[in-house]
């Protein structure tokens, strides 16, 4: 796909009679009884069983799958009913220092720096093919262990990782420096070098993804890998990995430890011998990290963080189009994206109007089984993200947010959460201000654009907006007063391996994708030489 479309995605996928052919994993046995619309009494009470196997548990250092150097194990559970999965082996800071010190090796004296960098590409070119042949087992294994819909996962997410591959592989020959004329008789070039051992810490709701993400722009510039999983999602980045061992990529280039936060992601935040660190989380953690990292060896930190982004409703707006992607903007991936448009402002002469529409739709929306053909929204990632949700939910109703629809548990097993719309909110509301990472959506109305303009951007977060309306002006003005790193206009959630992405103010700093990415993973050198005698300068 030349532009990977998220916000398009329903609309094409529910369309289609056929998707990935899902009876041939046993799904189609099950249809009538696990969809269900959040209002009934249970979403999924019979959950299917997920037509993949967990392969790979173990630690992947220096090539090889090994056990933690302390022997322990931590279980990774399915959102859906909250039974265990499998048992991963569980790093720490021994595991963390045995990774580095394989990337180190492989970089100082192995031959992925040393490759021309079109070997390089072709191996990154077989990765992505590689992911392409086994879609269908990587999105089985993230929806088990993450809880977004199959077809998502398969249909959108999948793509989209082969595509950025592909993408980067494409700029690893392409990477050069400059030749810079000197004011005497000098020459002089800049070198662009890869940057080292680069340490990537991953987050749980969007695991492949930010795996790719993080490693594709790494390798490309030759650099070497220790990358941490989330405790929660650890299957998809083990599987990944194993597949970059296949597509022949050297012994140590890429290390993969799954574990904790504050044992193996704070060793590697804080590893003497990592030269460069990257991050995808919550801007609480982003913090820390950042702390250790400059507490350390001041290595580089690029941070991808929260936000709290909103969706403005001009009044010229087509309500119906800005109603289901207002919907969309929030829901998608049960609320747990970082750019979520979680405060949808309205122009108070259509509110009423949209708020009675946006609670219809989510009325609509079609939560169950995420192997389910034609699921919209499965169950959170796990308890403590759902009891955090539900007590933002409780917090909107005890400070007169209007409850329009949702607000409860749905079915017995799992974090099933029935979408969930509140109105008449005041930006002093903690739903209003706080990252609910959740199916929440807070509607607020506004009377023209210089105010909201103004209430948008009172916030710590500066992540991504969306503007519906069909006044160019108004579309300008606000894409240039907003303070954030992504403004979509009439349009939500479009991501292209082109685009880069990344926040202002406390929603990170650096930027994920596209070209300005790769110079997070490269240095510039000055190269100077006099010249003899030169015959021009």
């Amino acid at each position: 796909m030349a532009s990977q479309k998220i916000s398009s995605f329903l609309s094409r996928t529910l369309a289609s009679s056929s998707i990935r052919s899902l009876s041939q994993h046993g799904r189609t046995s099950h249809c009538r009884r696990v969809v269900s619309r959040y209002s009934t009494a249970a979403a999924t009470e019979d959950p299917i069983t997920p037509p993949v196997s967990v392969k790979y548990t173990q630690l992947l250092i220096d090539g090889k799958f090994v056990d933690s150097a302390s022997g322990k194990k931590f279980k990774t559970y399915d959102p859906r009913t909250g039974n265990v999965i499998a048992e991963v082996a569980e790093g720490d800071a021994e595991d963390i220092n045995r990774a580095v010190a394989a990337a180190r090796k492989a970089f100082d004296e192995g031959p992925w720096p040393k490759m021309t960098a079109y070997e390089r590409s072709k191996i990154l070119f077989k990765f992505a093919d590689l992911l392409e042949q086994h879609t269908d087992e990587i999105a089985a294994l993230e929806t088990w262990d993450n809880g977004k819909p199959y077809e998502q996962a398969a249909k959108a997410e999948l793509p989209m990782c082969v595509r950025l591959m592909r993408y980067y592989a494409g700029w690893a020959d392409k990477i050069h420096g400059l030749t810079v004329p000197a004011d005497g008789p000098y020459h002089m070039q800049t070198l662009h070098e890869p940057i080292g051992v680069a340490g990537q810490i991953i987050p749980w709701n969007f695991p492949i993804l930010m795996f790719v993400w993080k490693v594709a722009p790494a390798l490309a510039c030759g650099n070497t890998i220790v990358l941490k999983s989330a405790e929660q999602t650890p299957l998809t980045a083990i599987y990944a990995a194993k597949l970059l061992q296949e597509a022949g990529l050297p012994d140590g280039v890429i290390n993969v430890v799954s574990g904790y936060g504050p044992t193996a992601g704070g060793a590697l935040a804080s590893h003497m011998d990592v030269d460069k660190l990257a991050f995808t989380g919550s801007t609480v953690t982003g913090k820390l990290v950042l702390e250790m990292a400059s507490k350390s060896n001041l290595k580089p930190v690029t941070l991808e963080l929260g936000g709290k982004s909103p969706f403005i409703v001009c009044k010229d707006a087509d309500i119906d189009k800005a109603v289901e992607l207002a919907h969309f903007a929030l829901f998608f991936n049960q609320g747990q994206c970082c750019c979520a448009g979680s405060r949808t402002y309205v122009h108070e002469s259509v509110y009423d109007e949209f708020v009675e529409k946006a609670k219809a739709r989510a009325m609509k929306r079609v939560v169950g089984d995420p192997f389910q053909k034609d699921i919209e929204q499965g169950p959170q990632i796990d308890s403590e993200q759902f009891e955090k949700v539900m007590q933002y939910i409780r917090s909107g109703i005890e400070s007169g947010a209007k409850l329009e629809t949702g607000g409860e548990k749905l079915g017995s097993k799992g974090y099933y959460i029935q979408p969930t719309v509140f109105s008449n909110v005041n930006e002093d509301m903690l739903i209003a201000q706080d990252e609910i990472f959740g199916p929440v959506q807070s509607i607020l109305h506004f009377k023209d654009i210089q105010e909201v303009a103004r209430r948008a951007n009172n916030t710590h977060y500066g992540l991504a907006a969306g503007v519906f309306t069909q006044d160019i002006d108004t579309a300008n003005y606000l894409a240039r007063a907003l303070k954030v790193g992504t403004v979509w206009v009439n349009c939500y959630d479009v991501f292209d391996a082109a685009i880069p992405f990344g926040g202002y103010k406390m929603s990170g700093q650096g930027r994920e994708k596209g070209i300005y990415c790769l110079m997070n993973y490269l240095q510039v050198k000055s190269v100077v030489t006099p010249l003899k005698d030169p015959a021009w300068l």
